[in-house]
């Protein structure tokens, strides 16, 4: 490759779980045998179009020696699609991360971590779950717009006509065509963590020589189901842990939903959960663990270690 690659400090080790039904890979670093009530197992959720893998540097960057825990979602990196699906269901990310809690940590509480479409996974599960996390970290897990019910019948419409349309997922050449297109999404992106995260976010297809990414193509389509904020903050609500709110000053919410849901009105939701700090890191963007892995360790290890 062109750029030399990221070396990493802690080297990971793939598992694979049974999650109801499906085997789901996850990257290990520590042992078991780490976890206390003082300092449990980490389990850290990636987001939409992204893999567990993504987290190395801030795993790097982490002072302290932790079992940590970064999975691949159903149809993203190496955890398998479900078979003949045609769509994925919100629900289901609550259903496999019950799942996983319960094989990693069955007699304690974890400390918890999820970035974007993560973010809003465990954020819902710790007010669903309270008595299962000790500790609770968002990354820019901003939720989605406000939905009407007259939104319904178009969105059922969009889902049925995508439903007719095989979706497919740009392959690249060489993992420097993975690279370029990674450092395209976030330009903040150094070329050695580019380099180093192209083959965990693509596979080579041995039959036609191209690099795939790793993720289902029906994460493209539409959810039929709309956003009902009000059952999301009756959860948020019922969070027990305290929860780490961490942004990117860069990050712009109007570049993904205009004007339909400003930060004014996310930063009104939050206040539903009972104990917030919330955090900003500068030079960062959405994708901050990418961009100031460092920066965030700290504060994440901070604020897990906090009496």
């Amino acid at each position: 490759m062109d750029a030399p690659a990221y070396i990493a400090r802690r080297t990971a080790r793939s598992e694979f779980f049974d999650v109801r039904g499906l085997r789901y890979h996850a990257h290990v670093w520590g042992d078991a045998s780490l976890a206390t009530p003082k300092r449990p197992t980490l389990l850290l959720m990636h987001g939409w179009m992204d893999v567990g893998a993504s987290f190395q540097f801030v795993v790097d960057a982490l002072a302290a020696d932790r079992h940590v825990v970064a999975a691949d979602w159903r149809g993203f990196g190496r955890s398998e699609p479900p078979p003949g699906t045609d769509a994925y269901w919100f629900a289901d990310y609550l259903g496999d991360l019950d799942a996983l809690v319960d094989q990693l940590s069955p007699a304690q509480p974890v400390d918890l971590l999820g970035h974007s479409m993560g973010g809003n996974v465990v954020t819902i599960y710790a007010g669903v779950r309270p008595e299962r996390i000790r500790r609770l970290v968002n990354l820019e897990g901003f939720g989605l717009p406000q939905s009407r019910p007259t939104q319904a019948p178009k969105r059922y419409a969009s889902w049925l006509d995508e439903l007719k349309t095989p979706q497919r997922l740009r392959d690249y050449a060489s993992l420097d065509e993975v690279a370029a297109r990674l450092r395209q999404n976030n330009p903040r992106l150094p070329p050695d963590r580019a380099a180093w995260l192209a083959p965990h976010w693509a596979r080579l297809d041995e039959a036609s020589g191209r690099w795939l990414i790793q993720g289902d193509p029906a994460h493209r389509r539409a959810n039929p189901v709309l956003y009902r904020v009000e059952e999301v903050l009756a959860c948020w609500a019922r969070i027990a842990a305290p929860m780490l709110w961490v942004q990117g000053r860069e990050t712009d919410v109007a570049k993904y939903w205009g004007d339909r849901y400003p930060l004014g009105e996310f930063e009104e939701r939050l206040k539903a959960v009972p104990r917030v700090e919330k955090i900003m890191i500068d030079a960062a963007g959405h994708m901050l663990h990418h961009d100031q892995p460092q920066v965030l360790a700290a504060h994440i290890e901070r604020f897990l270690d906090a009496p």
